[in-house]
């Protein structure tokens, strides 16, 4: 099935590519991001593969679906960039990899933990100057401090499981509790009370209108003095003008970021000689006690296998008209967003 590939780096291709190899699909790859504005370019092809910063709102969908498109087959677990109603009423599947290699995201979580609490940042580039003072690069242990998780999904869970075995006491809050969770020893509390009590917070929920911006100024407000706080999720979830504040107040004493609200004019992108526009992010990244990187918690050999091989065998359900284990749909009888197995997808 021709396949109009979005959002395309090298990486991708080589991946997808020997994914293919089993499916033998006609993939096309494109390098810019999926809009209004480059829907045309999908014109004649069955289906788009697209990833987490594609625009596919109810224009962009128009505009595929009036080139032919059937299918949109998202390489990503996340679906927040999709208007699945509009998706719905024109007739347009989608699917999604909603489990790639949930450890990728975890383990760079807590690599973030490690290198802000450690000042492993400043310490590399201090000896490589030749500068051997411990002076500012002061961290604490982890060990007793509490850790609060929010969204417990498949990364959530095995975050909570790693800094478990470092000897955190881990708070959790998601409206669906997990097992493997409860059975750590984790326990689930209200937002407040988990905001108030941790050292650290982590964010591993998905986007959706009511955990936009989850980490405002009223949040950051109930948070204790000094906290870490760490977002490889959705760069939505925060609210980054509240946060350059709490950063400022300090009442934010760390911040991790592999995500940013308007990433997508930025990440992945190579904008070393130009003069970045966006003054909230510029600011973020000046200031000693906050990392930010580029959106890379899920960029490890074994994520990109898996989503290229889920993505091929999404396609391939589809062209053969099989069940599509992994579509995500618009349900409003049952109130929102919902996988193929109508619970909420996350």
């Amino acid at each position: 099935m021709r396949t109009a590939v979005f959002s395309t780096r090298s990486y991708d291709r080589r991946y997808l590519e020997a994914a293919n190899r089993e499916h033998r699909h006609e993939l096309v790859f494109f390098e810019p991001h999926l809009t209004e504005d480059t829907a045309p370019l999908a014109a004649g092809f069955p289906a788009v593969c697209a990833f987490v910063n594609d625009e596919l709102g109810r224009p962009s969908l128009l505009r595929l679906r009036e080139g032919g498109t059937q299918l949109v087959a998202l390489r990503s677990a996340g679906f927040n960039n999709v208007d699945l109603e509009a998706a719905a009423e024109l007739g347009l599947r989608v699917t999604r990899v909603p489990a790639y290699s949930p450890h990728a995201v975890a383990e760079y979580t807590i690599g973030l933990i490690l290198a802000l609490n450690r000042r492993l940042p400043r310490a590399y580039q201090r000896v490589r100057d030749g500068n051997f003072s411990l002076e500012g690069l002061l961290g604490f242990d982890l060990h007793g401090r509490t850790a609060g998780v929010i969204g417990t999904g498949s990364i959530g869970a095995t975050v909570a499981l790693i800094l478990h075995g470092f000897g955190c006491r881990i708070l959790a809050h998601d409206p669906f509790q997990n097992q493997r969770v409860i059975d750590l020893g984790v326990q689930y509390v209200p937002l407040d009370k988990l905001l108030a009590e941790s050292d650290i917070v982590t964010l591993h929920c998905p986007l959706m209108p009511e955990t936009r911006h989850m980490i405002d100024r009223e949040s950051i407000a109930r948070m204790k003095r000094g906290v870490m706080l760490i977002n490889t999720s959705r760069g939505g979830l925060v609210d980054s003008r509240a946060v350059v504040d709490g950063l400022k107040s300090g009442r934010i004493g760390y911040v991790g970021l592999d995500v940013y609200e308007e990433e997508t004019d930025l990440f992945s992108y190579d904008l070393s000689n130009q003069i970045i526009q966006d003054d909230v992010f510029t600011r973020l990244t000046t200031m000693p006690n906050v990392i930010v990187t580029a959106h890379q918690g899920y960029f490890t050999v074994d994520a990109l296998e898996q989503i290229a091989v889920t993505t091929l065998q999404n396609l391939t359900d589809f062209e053969a008209g099989r069940d599509l284990a992994n579509e995500v749909r618009y349900r409003p009888a049952e109130d929102g967003l919902t996988d193929g197995s109508g619970r909420r997808a996350a």
